[in-house]
């Protein structure tokens, strides 16, 4: 696989195969991945990566603060800017639409909504998951390191024929997530990630969502 088609195939994933993700292949990518730009070799990134009964018990706690819509969990930052403008509005809106088409789960089926989100919690059924922690000293220059970092794990994955799904919702709950991995109070909670292979079979998988077109976000100066 090349790295365009790797750029092409990787996707969101939203539901995975019961099928093992082998750990030296996992400890290899997540060591290649510190490859991608870090500015000033600062390389921020802390990786915690997870399987087996902890990555259960992490579900089965969140699920639980979930339920129970406990107040005593603080997001570590704003996912989204307040009154999100476009067009990044309505492409947040068309893809989230979309994903609910896929599913059959229609505008009126609130309960059919909240349970595919609860699904975030549930790892999609992956068997393997890691998450992503910075420094609470770090900025805004190496927040974007992270994200280099992610995506080079990302397209990696996809070489070797694995897939992924990155969730900033994780960073909902560090309290709940960090009392399992015994994170030290220093570090924030970014984002998680599912890792595993896509079923194929999964109506949800076959979600493709769409980019702006060049024009709409790049300008070429001094080129005939």
């Amino acid at each position: 696989m090349d790295v365009t088609e790797a750029v092409l195939t990787r996707r969101s994933v939203r539901a995975f195969l019961d099928r093992p993700v082998p750990a030296s292949l996992l400890r290899e990518v997540i060591a290649l991945a510190a490859r991608a730009p870090s500015g000033g070799n600062l390389q921020p990134w802390h990786i915690v990566a997870v399987g087996g009964a902890p990555l259960k018990q992490i579900s089965e706690r969140v699920l639980e603060r979930l339920r129970k819509a406990d107040p005593d969990e603080r997001p570590e930052y704003a996912i989204y800017p307040p009154k999100l403008w476009e067009p990044h509005r309505t492409a947040r809106f068309e893809i989230g639409e979309q994903m609910y088409a896929a599913l059959g789960v229609t505008r009126e089926d609130k309960l059919g909504r909240l349970q595919q989100f609860a699904r975030n919690y549930e790892f999609f059924g992956a068997p393997a998951a890691l998450f992503c922690y910075i420094d609470r000293r770090m900025g805004p220059p190496q927040w974007s390191d992270l994200g280099m970092y992610l995506q080079t794990l990302m397209l990696l994955l996809r070489e070797r024929g694995l897939d992924s799904c990155a969730q900033e919702c994780w960073s909902v709950y560090p309290k709940t997530v960090g009392s399992v991995l015994q994170v030290p109070p220093e570090l924030m909670l970014f984002c998680g990630m599912s890792i595993g292979y896509a079923d194929p079979e999964a109506p949800v998988n076959r979600l493709r969502s769409q980019r702006l077109p060049v024009e709409a976000f790049a300008r070429f100066v001094g080129f005939d």
